[in-house]
């Protein structure tokens, strides 16, 4: 019982592992997996670190596993494939991922975070999902994170991201069309920006002629540039 107390998120991280089907014998290094930096803010005496290093890890195991997969199923040129990986590991896509297999309610937050906007515990559950990689690959090695990336990360998206061409650089795309119907090239600027420096949100807007076309959010000036760019395509061109 004393244990259960001590760490309340381990009755959903021992949910969440046996949901996909991991075996532990160390189950301090999952619940590192969802330890935010907040929490140990408010709870300083807490003995688990926060989650930065596992997620450090986490995002390099999984760049590798994509590239791998993707180098060996898809005779495309280092451009179109390194689109394909940016697109399969985006934030958006990770925290889709990782919303669907209720990692939110295996973290442990600061009372603050907890409260947060939606964008914000966006970007937390995309990284505690790269920390639970970090942790899957301490814990059991590089070919039982790999199949676990393939499974909820390429499986489940790779269909719908070629079918849908999400991998095509949209900024690129937009300014190519603009170039050739409207004669200007097309200019971005931040309209907004909120959150702390480690959990940042930005809405960039896209001009022609000094006409806002589109605006879009993202956890980075870039994302939300290609956000705009993609509804700037849909608008001008009904992409």
């Amino acid at each position: 019982m004393n244990e259960l107390k001590k760490y309340e998120n381990e009755k959903d991280v021992i949910k969440l592992l046996e949901q996909v089907e991991i075996k532990t014998d160390n189950l301090k290094i999952f619940l590192n997996a969802f330890v935010h930096r907040s929490y140990l803010n408010e709870n300083p005496k807490f003995d688990i670190e926060n989650n930065e290093r596992l997620e450090f890890l986490g995002d390099a195991v999984l760049e590798l596993s994509v590239t791998k997969y993707l180098f060996d199923n898809y005779d495309k040129q280092e451009g179109e494939l390194t689109a394909l990986r940016s697109a399969l590991v985006r934030g958006k896509n990770l925290s889709d991922i990782g919303a669907s297999l209720g990692l939110i309610d295996c973290l442990l937050l600061s009372a603050g975070e907890k409260n947060s906007s939606e964008k914000a515990r966006s970007l937390i559950v995309a990284n505690a999902l790269e920390a639970f990689i970090g942790a899957i690959y301490i814990d059991k090695g590089y070919d039982e994170a790999d199949a676990f990336i393939k499974k909820q990360i390429v499986d489940k998206n790779i269909e719908t991201i070629i079918k849908e061409k999400l991998y095509i650089d949209a900024k690129s795309e937009f300014q190519e069309k603009v170039q050739e119907k409207l004669k200007v090239t097309p200019k971005y600027m931040v309209l907004e920006q909120s959150g702390p420096d480690h959990n940042k949100i930005f809405i960039c807007g896209v001009y022609t002629n000094d006409k806002l076309v589109a605006k879009a959010e993202g956890s980075s000036k870039n994302i939300a540039e290609q956000n705009a760019a993609r509804l700037a395509l849909e608008t001008l061109f009904k992409k």
